[in-house]
């Protein structure tokens, strides 16, 4: 999944609240890497599915505006904006109820950080 499709998925998951998962604890490192990995899943299946988000996602960052183009294909096809938005539930669950967002940039430089 390239970048701009992960800004999608974490702006879904600003707009949305579900249970994160039951082995780890929720407010901590484990249970957020356990409940974005769920999301980050069952999105990307979701996208494969769905060619045309796939699509608008994956050439999104190749526009000039490309938050306006990601806009515009939710706008036309509300309905798939609605199913990732569900699908992103549980991470905006996990910040209200922790009390912490966490971007994807933010784990894109964790991941960056702990590979160097």
């Amino acid at each position: 999944m390239k970048l701009p499709a992960m800004l999608v998925l974490g702006a879904l998951a600003s707009l949305t609240v579900a249970t994160p998962t039951a082995t780890a604890a929720p407010c901590s490192a484990s249970g957020l890497a356990n409940t974005a990995s769920g999301v980050l899943a069952q999105a990307g299946a979701y996208l494969d599915a769905h060619p045309g988000a796939n699509d608008a996602l994956t050439n999104a960052g190749s526009s000039g505006d490309a938050e306006g183009a990601v806009r515009a294909y939710f706008t036309a096809h509300p309905g798939e904006f609605m199913d990732l938005k569900h699908i992103a539930q549980p991470l905006t669950s996990l910040r209200g109820q922790c009390g912490m967002s966490v971007s994807p940039a933010q784990m894109s430089a964790l991941f960056d950080a702990l590979s160097s």
